[in-house]
């Protein structure tokens, strides 16, 4: 195998270090939490709306993707408009992954989470903004979020707010209906934004 030919010629030593790397690399990974060089914390989470990717910076929840997001992409994209110091830090995002089980499972309804809303801007952030007020187990127009963000003739641009909401699931996006009760659109795929839907009026 290549493996057995690259470390064939190591000594003893040599393997006991190569061994050691993944100790390594969470003794670095602590130093460097504790030194307060970790500008955006991340990790994986498994989900019935499939591996959901979540970030967060001392703010607070920066990001959620869904697996149809590819990972390199969104971590580029953390490290250009957030900060290059991006570490997987799973014990960091304990209380995200955490509060997203109990949803899931449907026992929580509301999210007790700080959210940093840096990624969002503008009407955007607006959009955003009112959407949080919308109350589990029931829907919102693309028509009425218009009127409540002040914008009333501005439905595409809700569309597109919701279509890059930053934070989907805690932002809940999926409660936002076209005005004939059609789903509309759905970064994680109309199937997820459907199952989110269920289950909340299951649970509600």
């Amino acid at each position: 195998m290549i493996t057995d030919a690259l470390t064939h010629d190591l000594t003893v030593a040599d393997r006991a270090e190569l061994a050691r790397l993944p100790e390594l690399r969470a003794e670095l990974v602590a130093m460097a939490d504790a030194e307060d060089l970790i500008d955006v914390a991340y990790r994986t989470v498994d989900s019935p709306a499939g591996v959901l990717l979540l970030a967060a910076t001392d703010e607070g929840v920066v990001k959620i993707a869904f697996d149809t997001d590819d990972v390199a992409t969104v971590l580029a994209e953390l490290a250009s408009r957030v900060s290059p110091r991006v570490l997987a830090l799973p014990a960091r995002l304990d209380p995200v992954a955490r509060q997203l089980e109990e949803y899931f499972a449907g026992h929580r309804r509301q999210f007790e989470l700080a959210l940093d809303l840096r990624l969002s801007h503008g009407f955007r952030c607006a959009v955003l903004t009112e959407l949080r007020a919308v109350r589990y187990g029931t829907t919102i127009s693309y028509t009425q979020l218009a009127e409540a963000a002040g914008r009333p003739r501005a439905v595409r641009a809700v569309g597109s707010a919701c279509a890059t909401n930053p934070i989907p699931i805690i932002i809940p996006c999926h409660r936002v209906l076209r005005s004939d009760g059609s789903l509309g659109g759905y970064a994680g795929g109309l199937p997820v934004k459907q199952a989110l839907l269920d289950l909340e009026a299951t649970a509600a």
